[in-house]
């Protein structure tokens, strides 16, 4: 399997200092309920607003490893970046635009801010090479004073890092239900890797066909005459026809007392398994993900991903995403967004998708882990998924995330509200 060529940005270290001469010209907005902030802007990316801490005296210094903000680059966004525009500047930066406030009863920072100044890195040829680059780290001066000798001014701390983020990219070619393949886009090249099973267990009610909400359509919606969704099933094979992931639904999804949803009381929930690393036909528990519809905000699914170490059952929560039930959205493993919740044993037993449960308990001090993009309830939904190549040294491993891809896909659909008013027309009808 070849990688597709991703950049992590990184802009973190922050911090703020303003000699006593220069606060004098910020006595308006300088108080003891002052804060700093800055507003983070890279052409094409939606803008980032970080705090700053003030520094308030010499021998004090930021944290040299906290990040503010991270942005990841493909290799288009590289090229955008480094492509002239018509009506854009000749050459595209990252802009860091710092402001000092008062904070408000009301969202933060009220709107009486000063800007205090701004630094700017020029988007230059090293951020297409590939390689480690340290764009800048320490003080430098910012604001209309700072080159004015004699007359100091504030001060900004940071550090701003290039490092390649190399990733594998997947694709589903169809739904989930509807049992597709899956293959590795590399460019304009299509490779298939898995073929994705989906199966409902025979236990489960009649009427729960979960495949014929992608086969009808303009049809009554059922969901009032069901009161669970249950007994779904996803096995990931590999060219072989060798199964080498799977994912059950451990715990059905169905609506909360005096309620129409699957509440946050008792979430539905999901076994992500990996087989024997003997080669057995027995499977271990690599993680759960549990999901919900939140009531607020409304139209929303909540999941939690805990990855369960050997012999513990409480595991380590790895992420917690909302997406729009509607819009559909991103879920995401990345340690600089979220830090793991719990304490991780790892497995003794070795094999395949204990390197991420290992790294968890070792030095993974951060990084971006794997992320899937899923459409909302009602839509046709192939989800994508990225893999950092660090964490993939077989097929095997790769196929653990296709079973957690799936299974997110599913949960959207699962927690689709159980009673829906036939009036509003859907197209679609989710028969469970």
């Amino acid at each position: 399997m070849d990688p597709q060529a991703f950049v992590r940005l990184s802009i973190g270290s922050l911090g703020l200092r303003i000699p006593v001469e220069a606060s004098k010209a910020l006595r308006g907005v300088t108080h003891a309920s002052s804060q700093c902030l800055c507003e983070i802007r890279l052409r094409g990316f939606p803008v980032q607003t970080a705090s700053v801490p003030l520094i308030s005296t010499p021998e004090a210094s930021p944290d040299p490893h906290s990040n503010a903000t991270i942005f990841y680059l493909e290799k288009s966004d590289v090229k955008a970046l480094m492509a002239p525009g018509c009506f854009q500047p000749p050459q595209a930066y990252l802009e860091i635009m710092v402001f000092m406030g008062r904070l408000g009863s009301h969202c933060g920072v009220t709107s009486r801010k000063q800007q205090i100044g701004t630094f700017r890195v020029v988007v230059g040829p090293e951020w297409g090479e590939g390689n480690p680059a340290l764009l800048h780290n320490g003080w430098i001066g910012i604001g209309k004073n700072k080159q004015d000798a004699g007359k100091p001014g504030p001060e900004l701390h940071l550090r701003v890092k290039l490092d390649p983020d190399p990733r594998y990219v997947f694709q589903f070619q169809d739904e989930t239900a509807l049992s597709p393949q899956i293959v590795q886009l590399q460019g304009a090249i299509k490779q298939p890797i898995f073929s994705c099973k989906f199966s409902r267990d025979r236990r489960a009610s009649q009427l729960d066909t979960v495949g014929s909400y992608w086969l009808r359509s303009n049809c009554k919606d059922r969901d009032a005459d069901r009161r669970e969704r249950k007994g779904w099933k996803i096995m990931i094979h590999d060219l072989s026809g060798s199964a080498v992931a799977a994912a059950f639904m451990a715990t059905p999804f169905v609506p909360s007392m005096g309620c129409d949803r699957v509440a946050r009381s008792n979430p539905g929930a999901w076994l992500i398994l990996r087989p024997d690393a003997a080669g057995s036909s027995s499977w271990h528990p690599w993680g759960r993900l549990e999901a919900w519809r939140e009531a607020v905000p409304r139209d929303r699914v909540r999941l939690h991903l805990h990855l369960l170490p050997e012999g513990q059952e409480a595991g380590v929560l790895v992420s917690e995403v909302l997406i729009s039930s509607e819009k559909g959205g991103e879920f995401y493993i990345d340690m600089d967004r979220q830090t793991p919740v719990g304490t991780p044993v790892p497995s003794s037993q070795g094999g395949t998708g204990d390197y991420f449960t290992t790294s968890l308990a070792g030095s993974l001090a951060g990084g971006f882990v794997m992320n899937c993009r899923v459409q909302g309830e009602g839509k046709i939904s192939k989800p994508s998924v990225q893999l950092a190549m660090r964490h993939v040294t077989c097929v095997e491993d790769a196929a653990i995330f296709m079973a957690l891809a799936a299974a997110v896909d599913l949960s959207i659909k699962a927690c689709r509200p159980f009673r829906r008013n036939a009036r509003k027309g859907f197209r679609h009808s989710f028969l469970t």
